[in-house]
Parts: C-alpha cells; sequence; structure tokens
C-alpha cells in the first residue's frame, strides 16, 4: 500500500498536499494570518526541527489564505521550496519567483498585475520595481519560503546585497515573507558572517509537537470527507501511544496500523515496522519509557 494513497487518509515522509487531510496548527495559522493583515504586514520565521511539519504547514497556508481574510484580493500568496536547483543563482530566485506569481490564476486574470511583468530580464531591480507597482494597485504578495538554509550553500549569489534588497521591499510593505527554516535566522547570519539588517526579520514562531486535540483528531481521520474514522477505537490508542504527539511519528504509526488491518497483519508487525521506519526522526520531548511498546 502507498502511504497517503486516496484510501489512507495518513501521510508518512511526504508533504502533506491534499488540505482535507491536514490537522491542527490552528495558532500557526492564525499567526501568519494575523501578520499578514497587520498593518504592517509583519514577516514570519517558522522554526522547527526536521520532520515536525514546516513544508506542510506553509503549503497549506498557500492553498488556504483566501479562506482566512475578509479581502482576499488583497493578498497573492505562493509556496517555494528553496532547494530545488532552480534557486542556486540569484536571478533563478527571481525568476522562478516571477514566473509562479504571474502564473497563478488570480494574478493572470487581472491585467494591471501582469502587466508589470512584461520585462526582457529579471534580476534584482527589476524584481523589485514588479513588486513596487503591485503596491501602488494595493496588492500584497506573500512569499511562503520553505527549506530556506538552501540559500546559504551558494554565499557568492545570495550575500549581504541580495539580503539588503529584500530588507528594504519588506521595510518598505512591497512584499512579505513566511520563511521556514531549521534554525533561526539569526543563527545562519553568525554562521555564515552575514551583516545585513535582513535577519532581524519579523516574528519567529517555533514549530513543535501537536496540542492533544489536535493529536486526536489526526489519528481519528476519516478515509473519505465526512466518512468513518479509518483506524478503530484500539488502533487510535496505539497510534497515540507509538506516536505521542509528534505529527509524523503519529502519521507514521496510524498509516502502519491502517495498512495492518488491510492486509490481516496483526499489532506486532505494524510495532516492528514502525520501530524501523521512526529512527532518526527528530522527536521533541518524546517519552522512550513507552517502549518496548505495549499491545
Amino acid at each position: 500500500m502507498t502511504l497517503g494513497s486516496p484510501s489512507n487518509p495518513f501521510y508518512a515522509g511526504s508533504m502533506i498536499s491534499d488540505p482535507k487531510f491536514f490537522v491542527g496548527r490552528k495558532a500557526e495559522l492564525d499567526a501568519i494570518t494575523t501578520r499578514m493583515t497587520g498593518s504592517p504586514p509583519v514577516s514570519v520565521n517558522v522554526v522547527g526541527k526536521g520532520r515536525i511539519g514546516r513544508s506542510s504547514l506553509l503549503y497549506h497556508f498557500f492553498q488556504t489564505y483566501e479562506q482566512r481574510v475578509q479581502n482576499p484580493q488583497r493578498y497573492v500568496v505562493a509556496y517555494f521550496n528553496l532547494s530545488s536547483p532552480l534557486f542556486h543563482q540569484e536571478e533563478g530566485f527571481y525568476l522562478t519567483i516571477a514566473r509562479e506569481l504571474y502564473n497563478l490564476p488570480k494574478v493572470r486574470s487581472q491585467k494591471v498585475l501582469t502587466k508589470p511583468f512584461h520585462v526582457k530580464n529579471f534580476e534584482r531591480h527589476t524584481f523589485s520595481v514588479v513588486l513596487g507597482e503591485w503596491k501602488r494597485q494595493g496588492v500584497l504578495p506573500v512569499l511562503c519560503l520553505d527549506e530556506f538554509e538552501a540559500l546559504f550553500h551558494h554565499p557568492k549569489e545570495f550575500n549581504d546585497a541580495f539580503f539588503d534588497n529584500l530588507s528594504f521591499l519588506l521595510n518598505s510593505n512591497i512584499l512579505m515573507l513566511a520563511i521556514a527554516s531549521h534554525r533561526q535566522l539569526k543563527y545562519y547570519q553568525h554562521r555564515y558572517k552575514l551583516t545585513s539588517n535582513f535577519f532581524n526579520l519579523g516574528d519567529v514562531i517555533k514549530l513543535g509537537d501537536l496540542t492533544e486535540e489536535e493529536a486526536k483528531e489526526l489519528v481519528s481521520l476519516p478515509v473519505t470527507l465526512g466518512g468513518e474514522a479509518a483506524l478503530t477505537w484500539e488502533e487510535q490508542r496505539l497510534a497515540r501511544q507509538w506516536g505521542g504527539n509528534h505529527p509524523l511519528l503519529l502519521q507514521l504509526a496510524a498509516s502502519l496500523l491502517w495498512e495492518a488491518h488491510q492486509q490481516n497483519l496483526d499489532f506486532g508487525w505494524a510495532k516492528e515496522q514502525f520501530i524501523q521506519k521512526s529512527r532518526g526522526i527528530p522527536r521533541n520531548g518524546f517519552n522512550w519509557k513507552f517502549w518496548p511498546f505495549g499491545s
């Protein structure tokens, strides 16, 4: 069985791309929304260990922001994973973002937003000019930048001058950023000996485990929207016992228990699979006293 397949509502190891299977993170989503709609808007740095759900959070915000605000026409939100080779050079950074913004249906339907993109080259100055035109139209682009630390692998391209320009756009309320990284941006500033004021960016949102209620909601996901829970009560209990409140561990435990049920395998099979597959996943305050698992 494929984890996260249409008949299995649990996603183990991949970004959640189907919004109906995204659970929780209400406080974090509200925090990003509040900062986006504030006057002035405030950029955010979403910080958390690997596999804690940073990518899923940013992508879900990109998918659902229009339902979170009273005046969605004032915002254009887009998601980018900066580990892509398209972001290895500064010009590629601007060009890739420009293409994605231009091709969003919401943008393509408004000539006043597409017209500024009709330029021969897309580099630092052009990028700033185009977004400046959007500001004059009362539209704020919000870029969800995932895996932000990937930029620091190319220091000649992404130097203080690059970050200073981003800082100018943020301070001028031309642009807002929602940045996901393993550590706070200040850490990368010191590590790579950068001096730009960009690293004083907005607010930090620390991403940790789910709340108790969110964890319960996750393991009780239905196979189809509005249907019965995919797991029995006993399977939900085991998933909570094995995974704690860690989002990926919960998804993994629930997925394996669902698969065991479908194939008429016992809980012992799911338990052994979980032990093997969960090795190496960073845990936030995970209580190891429950190992080895009870059944």
